[in-house]
């Protein structure tokens, strides 16, 4: 099979702050990691090439700074890698960045599978993985949380409001992947080795036949306007003892509030 896998470097959660004045994130100085649901799509890439045998390949589109997350996905086991870079993809939204990724992820070669991690951490749209399929006219799965080759192509389980819906497609297909599917590997030593002398291309716009007015921001058709933090969390108060006592307790605070419940005393 050949699999490719979608990922995004994203500043560290735990770091991240917002410019009071442009109400943007600041990410300067900010510890950039691969994007956390990347990795499972990753990680069920490198099962699936162990059992039906096939290659690995990891894209992206970002600053030249995003060679270290590649590298680092390298080093994880993928068999290649290619960055889309070029400040004409600056400040691109969803479509936009489906737009570069499809692209890019063409002039890899044929492919059989696309994995996506469901949402980022930075954006959570969720939207890049379903728009990117549209673009490369492949069916596509959104939420899988297990998934496994079948005589027909790939079969799979996706979460819904309504519960889990199996579901089966031919190749090409497009997925997008959970958290809770697997837990993603660490580096091993001999993967890591092997990594140094793993291919990893990088492609401007040009080396990918786009026209500026498709990429970045003359390519998107949302801009973002302001970044808000949330506000504060409301103080709260743990409650401890038996059953009886917290639901008792429960109660008392309720009625010092004056939020009688409907029901009564039930």
């Amino acid at each position: 099979m050949e699999i490719v896998v979608c990922i995004k470097q994203v500043p560290d959660p735990g770091h991240i702050q917002l410019d009071p004045k442009t109400g943007t994130i600041i990410r300067g100085g900010v510890p950039a990691i691969i994007n956390t649901v990347d990795k499972n799509a990753l990680e069920a890439a490198l099962q699936l090439r162990k059992i039906n045998g096939g290659r690995v390949t990891v894209v992206s589109m970002g600053p030249p700074s995003t060679v270290e997350a590649l590298q680092e996905a390298l080093a994880l086991g993928a068999d290649r890698a290619a960055l889309a870079s070029d400040r004409a993809f600056a400040g691109a939204d969803t479509l936009a960045t489906s737009v570069t990724l499809a692209a890019l992820i063409n002039k890899t070669g044929p492919f059989d599978l696309v994995l996506c991690g469901y949402s980022s951490l930075d954006g959570g749209t969720a939207q890049v993985g379903p728009q990117t399929a549209a673009i490369l006219e492949v069916p596509f799965f959104t939420a899988v949380q297990k998934m496994e080759k079948s005589a027909a192509g790939i079969q799979v389980e996706m979460e819904t409001e309504e519960g889990v819906v199996a579901a089966e497609s031919s190749l090409p297909a497009l997925a997008t992947i959970t958290k809770g599917m697997n837990r993603p590997r660490g580096i091993r030593l001999s993967e890591a080795k092997k990594a140094k002398n793993k291919e990893l291309f990088t492609y401007d716009l040009q080396g990918l036949g786009l026209s500026d007015d498709q990429v970045g921001e003359k390519g998107s058709g949302v801009c973002m306007v302001e970044v808000l933090p949330l506000p504060a969390g409301r103080d709260a108060e743990i409650i401890s003892g038996e059953p009886e006592e917290i639901a008792g307790k429960i109660q008392g605070e309720i009625m010092k509030l004056g939020l009688q419940s409907r029901g009564g005393n039930k």
